[in-house]
Order: structure tokens, then sequence, then C-alpha cells
């Protein structure tokens, strides 16, 4: 792997260090007030709007391209986390769990759809596990380091360390990933 798509690749794990379990989220909403019997109605408000939302999201990114699409998401990203630091009160949880399930709809499958376009059609299979690979190995350091900042620091640290680093990741997206030239159908 090389260029655009090892620039993404690198990228997308640098973003996982700070992409801590959702773990960490559910922790947060208990912090702010929400009851343990909630949890899994929180957890579905999450998922029915990440369901809702990645076709058209997924249109959206065929139409405008899917790095621009994974910028704002990004971006998204760093907003909701922000927010999960700055939360006071349970009703905010409810709202950036529906928040958290629109940058899900974003993601998600534009993110592999990017990776995709961006790796040469022999090394797609290889493009994909190394990107699953560098995932996978960020997903425990940063697990582990949300959690001591959430002991050491307060509960809102691990979502400022997220939303700084979706904002790092949009902005080296912009700078070194450039948006994939596609190929009519």
């Amino acid at each position: 792997m090389r260029g655009p798509l090892l620039s993404y690749v690198l990228i997308t794990g640098l973003f996982s260090l700070g992409n801590s379990s959702d773990a960490f989220l559910i922790l947060r909403a208990q912090n702010l007030g929400v009851t343990a019997v909630l949890i899994p109605i929180l957890y579905l408000v999450f998922n029915l709007v990440y369901s809702l939302l990645s076709i058209p999201m997924g249109l959206l990114a065929d139409r405008v391209g899917r790095r621009r699409v994974m910028v704002g998401g990004y971006l998204f990203f760093a907003v909701v986390y922000g927010g999960m630091a700055r939360a006071g009160r349970a009703s905010t949880a409810w709202l950036l769990f529906g928040l958290y399930g629109i940058y899900m709809g974003i993601s998600d499958g534009n993110g592999r759809a990017l990776l995709a376009e961006l790796s040469p059609s022999d090394k797609r299979a290889t493009a994909f596990g190394a990107y699953h690979a560098v995932i996978g190995m960020a997903a425990l350091p940063a697990s582990v380091i949300a959690g001591l900042l959430w002991d050491r620091v307060s509960p809102a640290a691990p979502f400022w360390l997220g939303a700084a680093g979706a904002l790092l990741t949009a902005l080296l997206l912009v700078l070194f990933v450039p948006e994939p030239v596609r190929q009519p159908a």
C-alpha cells in the first residue's frame, strides 16, 4: 500500500486511537443520569437513526464524493463528542445518542466505500485486511487511554480526546487523501 490508500488507512488508525469503545458513551449517559433500565432504549435510538440514515448518506456520497462526506462525518463526530464532554444532564445524552447515530449513518459504510475506491482492484482484499487490522489494533489502546482519562482526569476527558482526534482526522483527510476519481458504471 502507498499513496492516498496508505494515508487513508493511517489516518483512520489515528482516528481510531481517539474513538474508544461505545461503552464509554453508555457510561457517560449513566454519569449524566440516564438510568440503567433506559440504556437499551437509548442505544435503540442510536441504532434507529443509524439505520434510517445509512442509505441516504450513501446516496449523498455517490453524488458529492465519499471523501467529502467522510470529512463531514468526522466533523460531526467531533461535535457529538464535544457535546458529550460538555453535557450536564440526562436529556442531553438522549439528544447526543441520536446525533451519534447520524455520525454512524454518515461514516460507517462510506468509510469502507472510500477504502474500496482508493484501492487497486487487485489489492482490494489486502487493503480491507490492513484497514481492519489497523482499526482493531487501535481499539484496545483507545479504550485503555479513555479509561485512564475517565478515572484520572474526568468523565469528559475521553470525549475531548475523541473530538480533537476527529478534527485532526478531518484535516488530514483534506490534506492527504484526494477525492477518488470514480469510473462511470
